[in-house]
């Protein structure tokens, strides 16, 4: 039995209403997201299935691998996608004290930003996506207040977890996905046995039924 709901419940979206959920479009367009990266083993392999259908998508990065793969990092910008901050080590907010999760916040930042833009003052993203999906109401408004925007998302493909076939994997998105969802997926090693699946087909299902796939600066900034 799965610990986590696949598709995100309404009343948890209405409960943290200032958190970004899915995107409201009457447009049939989906928003791809790729948590954990950039690693060489896997992101590389998401960046060149995505060029095959022309696809954009947003990247939450965490800013360790970003400090390590600074090459990998500057090829996502390059390719007009999208990037977040996922905290430089992976955190989960609920077990770490609010300063401590703000300064890792920061530590991230500054690997984002100086790969792009030798530690322009300017910072490289607004979006955040907190690892787990698990961050205190306290931490969240010290992010909100530094002019974040939180993402969520509505739809987990659960590629991260060893128990489901990557078949599951891949119907979680095609039957939970409608118009301007945010669907998870993880450029991750422990991931890549069910994303090296899953996410050829859903490209090609979506392609097919008429979906764009758009990354999410635009969208919400």
């Amino acid at each position: 039995m799965k610990l986590y709901p696949v598709k995100t419940p309404e009343i948890v979206q209405n409960i943290f209403r200032s958190f970004i959920w899915n995107i409201d479009t009457d447009h049939k367009e989906i928003y791809l997201t790729f948590d954990d990266g950039p690693i060489p083993e896997i992101t590389p392999w998401v960046l060149k299935t995505l060029s095959k259908y022309k696809a954009k998508a947003t990247f939450f990065c965490i800013g360790k691998n970003v400090k390590n793969h600074p090459d990998i990092f500057e090829k996502i910008i390059e390719e007009g996608h999208s990037i977040g901050n996922h905290t430089f080590n992976h955190l989960n907010g609920w077990r770490t004290t609010s300063q401590k999760y703000m300064k890792n916040i920061e530590k991230a930042e500054i690997s984002l930003r100086s790969s792009v833009f030798g530690l322009h003052s300017e910072p490289s993203s607004k979006l955040f996506r907190p690892p787990y999906g698990r961050i205190k109401p306290s931490q969240a408004k010290k992010m909100l207040a530094k002019g974040y925007k939180i993402i969520m998302w509505n739809v987990l493909s659960g590629d991260f977890d060893q128990k489901l076939t990557k078949e599951d994997c891949y119907q979680n998105v095609i039957k939970n996905m409608n118009n301007g969802s945010i669907v998870v997926f993880h450029d991750s090693e422990k991931a890549f046995k069910n994303l090296e699946y899953t996410l050829p087909k859903v490209l090609e299902y979506c392609t097919k039924n008429g979906f764009d796939f758009k990354a999410l600066n635009n969208a919400v900034l």
